[in-house]
């Protein structure tokens, strides 16, 4: 059942420490029990989200994103305590056990989420999609993998394939067997959160259709590599799964598969996912980049105060950072209330797929240039010291970086420019590799 203890967000690293146990079980306040109800929607309890404690404070679970990452230590535990408080099923519906939260909750949740540790809503990305979906599927079958979802089920993802990728098809296939159920064979790239997974949602080709499929992670003949080798999200576990001859039963055949043709509101979600992950950042650049001048003691010969934080410049390059943040913020969720409006009713309003789609688009492109220029302006609050390698500070704008390049951000402008000149309907799966079906093929 659904916990009735809030969760609360706690921590700052660097070399400070975060409790997620705390994060999980004192409160986020992510819902509960409301606090009234108006104009039919529950409003709950406000709650303030602290993002910070004392260095050497300990918790349940010390966590150092800073040190975690230079030693590229996994974020199995954090990822476990979340289940275990119910994070992961904060949509699925309250009669199913779960949380049963708006998108703006959400969404709002996640930016706090990203706060702490900008690789977990990564790993979490297909998840919450996968849940999303279920949700909108409204059947028994969908029902019931809500239900395990509530019970601590986690769901990763092997989509992306090398070379070519799946313009004219995947390569993975799903081939069907004498009894019914199916085996499948492949090789995926940047398999996100599927190291941390119980269930691996596969793209496959069965029969010249792109299908989705849901694979058992310990089945025999799944190989899971942590070989993701980028300079930014390095805990997100976004490296190669290899399938080979997995057994897969029949109703693990989820329908039809990423990249499908039509209008799809998986593309906006998706993409809010990472703009949630940025918006995140932001506000833990800010809030890191506050306490180091808070800190300081030393100045420069012509600076204009004593002190940095008495700095008017140095206070001119805070009150950008936090207004960054909060631009991003206000960005995501204005998304999620489109997406809130799409999605409404356990159902997909497909007229309003297209306004959830440019509305995610004209917000990434917002948010990732403030955040990649909050996380680079930064670093103007101090001199040398403030880039020493113990402090990690780089980290925001490596791992803003490498959310931004989800999905390619001149590729969505030039889309929106096609769409406002010329009436050119928005893209909607986007797929890495072959721009055009290689000759014989057909894409799908």
């Amino acid at each position: 059942m659904w916990p009735r203890t809030p969760i609360r967000l706690t921590g700052r690293d660097g070399g400070r420490d975060i409790d997620l146990r705390a994060f999980a079980r004192d409160g986020m306040a992510l819902h509960g029990r409301p606090e009234r109800i108006a104009a039919g929607r529950a409003q709950f309890a406000a709650v303030n989200h602290v993002v910070g404690v004392l260095a050497g404070e300990q918790g349940v679970l010390p966590y150092r994103v800073g040190a975690r990452e230079r030693d590229r230590e996994l974020v199995y535990e954090p990822i476990a305590q979340l289940k275990e408080a119910g994070f992961t099923a904060l949509r699925v519906p309250r009669e199913l056990g779960g949380g049963g939260v708006t998108l703006r909750q959400f969404f709002r949740q996640l930016i706090n989420l990203a706060a702490a540790d900008s690789n977990i809503p990564q790993a979490l990305r297909v998840h919450v999609n996968f849940v999303e979906d279920q949700r909108l599927a409204n059947t028994s079958a969908g029902d019931a993998w809500l239900r395990a979802v509530v019970d601590g089920t986690v769901v990763g993802n092997a989509i992306t394939e090398p070379g070519a990728g799946s313009v004219g098809g995947y390569a993975t296939t799903l081939t069907k067997q004498d009894d019914g159920d199916y085996r499948l064979s492949g090789t995926k790239f940047y398999s996100t959160g599927t190291l941390y997974a119980d269930q691996i949602l596969v793209a496959a080709d069965l029969d010249g259709e792109r299908v989705g499929v849901l694979v058992d992670a310990n089945a025999d003949g799944v190989e899971k590599v942590d070989d993701w080798n980028g300079f930014g999200q390095r805990l997100t576990a976004s490296g190669t799964t290899v399938f080979t001859d997995v057994a897969v039963p029949a109703d693990r055949l989820l329908g039809a598969g990423y990249g499908a043709p039509g209008a799809t509101y998986a593309t906006s979600y998706l993409q809010l996912v990472q703009l949630a992950g940025l918006a995140g950042i932001a506000q833990r650049a800010t809030d890191d980049t506050v306490a180091w001048v808070q800190a300081r003691t030393r100045t420069f010969s012509h600076a204009a105060a004593d002190l940095q934080r008495h700095d008017p410049l140095v206070q001119q390059v805070i009150g950008r950072l936090s207004s960054a943040a909060w631009s991003a913020k206000q960005a995501v969720l204005a998304v999620a209330d489109v997406l809130d409006d799409a999605l409404a009713d356990r159902r997909v309003h497909e007229d309003l797929v297209p306004e959830a789609e440019l509305a995610a688009a004209h917000a990434q492109l917002a948010v990732i240039d403030t955040v990649l220029r909050a996380t680079t302006d930064l670093f103007e609050v101090g001199g040398a010291s403030i880039v020493d390698a113990d402090l990690r500070l780089d980290r925001h704008w490596r791992n803003a970086r490498t959310l931004a390049v989800h999905n390619p951000a001149i590729q969505k402008a030039r889309a929106i420019g096609d769409l406002l000149l010329n009436g050119a309907d928005l893209p909607y799966a986007w797929n890495a590799g072959a721009r055009t079906a290689p000759t014989g093929t057909t894409a799908q």
